[in-house]
């Protein structure tokens, strides 16, 4: 039998050649850690459709903050559970709001570590929508000013970064202004580029109590079936000022990651969802995948694709393992 010269299996043989060529490295520092910050005091409450994560009072955070950052994780992404809502979402840009205390604890302890916090106002309004409503619609225009609003007391607040996760037309350049005029040049937008209305969300909804209350968001986030639509609202992110665009979730959108990625010269960030987390923790659960060999393979195939950077709940499990 002829064999071809280049044989393949020759540099498989051994666990020092794989890592010899291997092509895509994922690190500890390549992955960002989200937190949902609640009320209260003493709690570190279990989430119930999202095994191993849990809810924090601020003032467990510094400490759940201090395993990220000793396990070599360069930032969190802060999420807010208010204990109070209404219809403009007021505690979302309230000096005293959870998000602001939480970056203000955090930073005071850890220094070192990035905060970056979402900027929407889902979690903190009545309906659950992520803007302003008007009869049955969310008003585009008449939310700017709100996002703007809740961008700029997080960055008063000590945040490194802001991220406009909400999908409203022209909220890159609103928060940018608002952060230029009031001195805040230096910090930079992750914008939700590329935001798919997804049926992987289920979890985080039940995590931040954000469910909207009729309807759905598919009049502002993104048709699953489309693809060419994702660099046009990344091209727009681009022009307005985002300094890193996001594409959400990731795990069944490794096309758009791979696009955005061939197009933009910017950083690239992609979100390992709460459903995707879940569907792997179940399985594992039940026997049926070695969770920790999928968990790596996931985290590794969104890297492989071109993000830079991954917003996901493995981040501490993941970082135990690349660390050992």
């Amino acid at each position: 039998m002829l064999f071809p010269d280049y044989r393949p299996r020759r540099m498989r043989q051994n666990r020092t050649f794989r890592r010899m060529i291997r092509e895509t490295e994922l690190l500890a520092a390549d992955m960002i850690l989200p937190l949902f910050a609640v009320e209260g005091n003493g709690i570190r409450e279990p989430i119930e459709s999202m095994p191993g994560q849990f809810h924090y009072s601020v003032d467990r955070m510094a400490e759940i903050a201090g395993q990220a950052a000793h396990a070599g994780i360069p930032a969190v992404i802060l999420f807010g559970v208010p204990d109070r809502k209404d219809a403009l979402g007021t505690r979302a840009y309230a000096d005293d709001g959870i998000v602001q205390k939480a970056t203000r604890t955090i930073k005071d302890a850890h220094p070192e570590l990035a905060v970056i916090t979402d900027v929407c106002l889902c979690q903190y309004t009545e309906h659950g929508h992520c803007g302003v409503v008007e009869g049955d619609i969310v008003d585009n225009d008449a939310t700017l000013d709100l996002l703007a609003r809740t961008a700029l007391s997080h960055a008063r607040a000590g945040a490194d970064m802001v991220a406009p996760s909400d999908m409203m037309d022209g909220r890159v350049t609103e928060i940018r202004e608002a952060l230029d005029e009031n001195g805040y040049t230096h910090t930079p937008i992750m914008a939700y580029s590329a935001k798919y209305c997804s049926a992987y969300y289920g979890p985080f909804r039940d995590a931040a109590d954000s469910a909207p209350k009729f309807g759905d968001r598919r009049t502002y986030q993104m048709d699953p079936a489309n693809a060419m639509e994702a660099i046009r609202e990344v091209t727009l992110d681009v022009e307005e000022g985002a300094d890193v665009i996001m594409v959400k979730p990731a795990l069944a959108y490794l096309d758009v990651i791979c696009r955005v990625r061939e197009e933009f010269d910017l950083p690239v960030a992609a979100y390992n969802v709460s459903g995707e987390y879940a569907m792997i923790k179940a399985a594992d659960k039940m026997g049926w995948l070695d969770g920790s060999r999928v968990m790596m393979e996931t985290l590794t195939a969104i890297k492989r694709a071109g993000a830079d950077m991954i917003l996901t709940y493995f981040a501490l499990e993941a970082a135990d393992i690349l660390n050992k």
